[in-house]
């Protein structure tokens, strides 16, 4: 009989490759910013040194920690220096690869500059008349012939000296961008997501429901990183809105309830005239998504798994599991949630992942309202979030269904946003017979 290969096994190329991605980029980063600055054997070069082997190690623990049953404390303090480094990493190797393109040019500038410095100044004389000739009595002595002028100073020796003053200087600026960038990305997380509004017309709308306001909130990511503090900041700004509905469409949480259900507690608060709904995002079926399912129904929030309720200003809202809820048999059923209602009345699908789109239109949903991608989250992450993901972020039409994708609350990984600021949608419905 044919054995299967382990789930371990079968990740192990990615793995490997995954590591080996990670050394190599490890090693240029030591080159550029450890080798090529310090002097061999000094106290600068070994600490550099350890610096870049340390901080990837904390990554990984960073990454795998929850996995590997690391205690939750342990995850933390491994998350933030583990985690930031990741995204500094990034913008290191982005801002190290654009000087590269500057190396050349601003060594051959300094050779220009040192070789007009060190050449001799022209010197203009003015002739005078020469004097009467005085006549000179013939030696018979030898005379010493003069001296030899002495050599130049060799060139290697300033050649070198340009080299260490272009790699100080393209090193030091790429670490102040990188700092730069993540101080201020981090910040943006750190602050809270902003409040963004948009207006979604909807043919099936009765006037009675126009002006109807969803807040949308998606991927809020509690953690080891984004606590107790992250979700009462997301619960203040989604209450000071006075929504209507509050749809929370997945990845809540990155760990267990026993880990992080203090951490959730705030999302009790939470208030809006027609109630809270929640749907399960990917991170839940890693987390443990029917332990969490009944822990934010224990905190008010009304999980829609698979199906539909009649919202009382006239449309229909609807629930599906997240896609990756298929390896546990609980993937999304839009047969069961969209398949015997009404299609003269208005339906508005919550589901995490944006690609799920198809199958919306399919079943006749107006609107679709996800989450997922961040935006992106760190660019240029965009670019390969729109390789995965119909949609990345905002509102975008799909035959008859339109589609509006949050860049999310929180953030996954590094506590970090460049050029996707994290967000809290109010949508507001509008009926075209109004």
């Amino acid at each position: 009989m044919k054995r299967e290969v382990p789930g371990v096994l079968a990740f192990l190329p990615f793995l490997v490759v995954a590591l080996a991605l990670l050394g190599a980029v490890h090693w240029y980063v030591w080159r550029r910013l450890v080798r090529d600055v310090t002097v061999s054997g000094g106290p600068a070069r070994r600490l550099g040194t350890t610096v870049v082997i340390a901080l990837p190690l904390l990554s990984v623990l960073a990454l795998v920690g929850g996995r590997a049953g690391l205690p939750f404390v342990a995850q933390q303090a491994v998350a933030w220096p583990g985690f930031l480094w990741l995204a500094t990493l990034l913008y290191l190797v982005l801002a190290l690869l654009v000087g590269e393109a500057v190396r050349p040019p601003l060594r051959a500038w300094l050779a220009r500059r040192d070789a007009a410095a060190s050449a001799p100044a022209a010197v203009t004389v003015m002739e005078a008349p020469a004097p009467a000739p005085v006549p000179v009595p013939e030696k018979t002595e030898k005379t010493e012939e003069p001296a030899p002028e002495p050599e130049a100073a060799p060139a290697p020796a300033a050649a070198v000296s340009r080299r260490l003053f272009v790699s100080r200087a393209v090193g030091g600026a790429a670490v102040a961008v990188a700092a730069g960038t993540v101080a201020t990305g981090a910040y943006g997380v750190l602050r809270g997501p902003k409040v963004k509004r948009v207006t979604v017309p909807l043919a099936k709308l009765p006037r009675a429901a126009h002006g109807y306001r969803i807040a949308v909130v998606s991927d809020i990511h509690l953690g080891p990183t984004l606590g107790r503090a992250h979700a009462q900041r997301i619960v203040d700004t989604i209450n000071s809105t006075q929504p209507d509905l509050i749809a929370v469409v997945g990845d809540l949480v990155d760990g267990t309830v026993e880990d992080l259900g203090p951490a959730a507690e705030p999302l009790a608060g939470l208030r809006a005239r027609h109630g809270s709904f929640f749907v399960t995002g990917n991170h839940e079926y890693i987390s443990g998504a029917e332990p969490w399912v009944e822990h934010v129904r224990e905190l008010g929030l009304r999980p829609l798994r698979n199906e539909r309720l009649e919202i009382a200003a006239g449309f229909d809202l609807a629930g599906v599991d997240d896609v990756a809820g298929e390896r546990e048999g609980r993937g999304p059923d839009f047969v069961r949630a969209l398949g015997d209602r009404d299609r003269s009345r208005a339906a508005v699908l919550l589901a995490h992942q944006p690609v799920v789109i198809d199958d919306a239109v399919r079943h006749g949903v107006d609107l679709q309202l996800s989450g997922h991608t961040h935006g992106g989250q760190l660019w240029p992450g965009n670019l390969i979030a729109e390789l995965a993901n119909p949609t990345v972020a905002g509102l975008e039409r799909y035959g008859d269904t339109q589609l509006y994708v949050s860049r999310g609350a929180g953030a996954w990984g590094p506590p970090v946003r460049v050029g996707a600021p994290s967000d809290i949608t109010i949508v507001q419905l509008a009926s075209k017979q109004a």
